[in-house]
């Protein structure tokens, strides 16, 4: 049988459980440890005093039941699995076959999933970001290619369930945006786009060109893991806070008022703007929030760059080197500089559909980081 051959269902069993046992694909041991401390935290009469820290709390005992939950199904339907083989081998039913077949496929498909999560496990993986898009210079061209990534980017979000929530975005004169930036807040967040720091460059018939030509743009993609708790204390004696009215080009996700805040850092020239709230008090509050995050990031950053110039440039390059070019002109491509995955669908990938380079750069450092 093809099934078998390919599968290898009589492993089935004993590979789940030496993926418990060892911490394989997944630490069962260790995560149910993980959980029993949480709940018994959770039981703090104090806790609900900071209610932020609490619903944090509460959201990772639900993501830890929900992994734990899946883990258990997913080493059950081995077993179950491998005993209906074990017990089908005499019988010839093309029925049973074709059942087998279609419960091992869809096996494979939720073991890969949890095998991508496994991934994931760099110190931010977990955390929520805010991801800030800034178009290079060029002026009009660039500005209307860093609007092309924010609605590639928002579509991905909507595409994938993702929660997400935009609370910047400065339109430009004439066309595009000068920056924008959106806080995505589901579960691995900061893991699954991190793919995405870098440049990102577009070739193609400029639509702003009278004569047709040619142009290469580029815009910068950043990301910042929001901690929980940020050990960081925001000095605002040294941040310059100004008010505006919101831009409009944001379309469904801005609020069209005076309430708009920026706050810039004067130290390090970090700039950080909210429109998304109603009153200008809830603007101040998320953008402290948004500001706090970036200047943590910033000399969290500097400091590893003191301990260990290799890693500094290592930073430096992913956060400042070219890492995918979309080309619509005078060919369709869409290519990763650093995996080589591409594809001539540059509609799809400029709709939102750019998880399989995302899923080839998480493959990728994986193998890297086990070498």
């Amino acid at each position: 049988m093809i099934w078998h051959s390919t599968l290898h269902i009589p492993g089935l069993s004993s590979c789940a459980a030496a993926s418990i046992n060892s911490g394989g694909i997944f630490d069962l041991e260790a995560k149910t440890e993980e959980l029993y401390v949480l709940e018994k935290d959770s039981g703090d009469p104090n806790l609900w005093n900071d209610q932020e820290k609490a619903q944090a709390m509460m959201k990772k005992i639900g993501n830890l039941k929900g992994l734990i939950d899946s883990w258990k199904e997913v080493s059950q339907t081995c077993d179950d699995l491998a005993e209906l083989y074990e017990m089908s081998k005499d019988e010839e039913s093309a029925d049973l076959t074709a059942t087998l077949e279609s419960d091992i496929a869809d096996l494979k498909s939720r073991v890969e999933a949890m095998e991508f999560k496994k991934m994931l496990n760099g110190p931010d993986d977990a955390c929520a970001c805010l991801m800030s898009i800034h178009p290079g210079a060029g002026g009009t061209e660039s500005q209307d290619w860093a609007l092309m990534l924010f609605r590639m980017y928002t579509h991905f979000f909507e595409r994938e369930k993702m929660d997400f929530k935009v609370v910047d975005f400065q339109e430009a004169e004439d066309a595009g945006l000068k920056s924008a930036t959106i806080e995505v807040t589901c579960e691995n967040a900061y893991g699954l786009l991190r793919s995405e720091i870098g440049v990102h460059r577009l070739v193609r018939i400029s639509p702003f060109d009278a004569n047709a030509r040619r142009h290469t743009s580029f815009t910068a993609v950043y990301l910042y893991p929001e901690h929980e708790d940020v050990e960081f204390d925001l000095d605002m004696s040294e941040v310059r806070v100004d008010t505006y009215r919101s831009s409009g080009a944001g379309g469904q996700y801005i609020n069209k008022t005076d309430s708009a805040v920026r706050m810039t850092h004067l130290p390090t020239g970090i700039m950080a703007s909210c429109q998304t709230e109603r009153s200008q008090i809830q603007n101040r509050e998320t953008c402290y929030k948004m500001l706090k995050t970036m200047v943590a990031e910033h000399y969290r950053l500097e400091e590893e760059a003191k301990r260990d110039a290799r890693m500094a440039e290592k930073k430096k390059v992913e956060w400042g080197s070219q890492i995918r070019s979309y080309v619509l002109q005078p060919y369709q491509l869409v290519k990763d500089l650093r995996t080589g995955v591409e594809t001539s669908d540059t509609a799809g990938v400029l709709d939102g559909k750019i998880k399989p380079f995302i899923d080839a750069y998480l493959l990728s450092t994986s193998e890297a980081n086990k070498g």
